[in-house]
């Protein structure tokens, strides 16, 4: 963590700082609904936006929950570290796992699962979860551990999301088939 935080310098700051705000992404959302939409009817394609969107809400959940279980420090609140690591972010709140990963991961995996058509989007979708992962320890909120925790609690959410969508869902949906 002292490493990857070390590499970095004021001149990348603000990037950096970018990416890891979650606004700067409302494009990508807005993607991510708009592929959704193109490839399945109108209907189905909100149904699978909620269905997204429910996931969120859940991912977010478990990471609150978890974060209050562990009670582990951030990086910028452990005193020892404070002092040696760069800060551009002060949470109080605690540190694992980290929510940036488990609900970019899920996000993201649930909708590569429903476009699964579209494998040539795959590697370029998963570009976010990780550049917004890693932006969190460069600011210095997370440890690498949180950020595999959540991105791997992230992915299985997505899984069984879209396993109870294929099972509880789908089959009552007559326009659930991709266009």
């Amino acid at each position: 963590m002292i490493f990857l935080n070390g590499l970095g310098s004021e001149s990348y700051d603000s990037f950096w700082s970018l990416v890891t705000n979650i606004g700067t992404w409302t494009p990508l959302f807005i993607l991510f609904f708009l592929l959704i939409m193109r490839q399945y009817r109108r209907k189905e394609g909100l149904v699978i936006s909620f269905c997204i969107i429910f996931l969120l809400l859940v991912t977010h959940l478990i990471t609150d929950l978890s974060k209050d279980f562990f009670e582990r420090l951030r990086p910028n609140n452990d005193l020892e570290l404070n002092g040696i690591i760069r800060v551009l972010r002060q949470p109080e709140s605690f540190s694992f796992f980290s929510g940036h990963a488990s609900t970019s991961f899920a996000v993201t995996t649930l909708v590569v699962l429903f476009l699964r058509k579209n494998r040539a989007w795959f590697a370029l979708l998963f570009f976010w979860p990780m550049l917004f992962s890693l932006s969190r320890i460069y600011v210095g909120v997370h440890f690498p551990l949180d950020l595999l925790a959540g991105a791997l609690v992230g992915t299985i959410l997505a899984f069984i999301f879209y396993r109870g969508y294929k099972r509880f869902i789908e089959p009552y949906s007559a326009s659930a088939r991709p266009l």
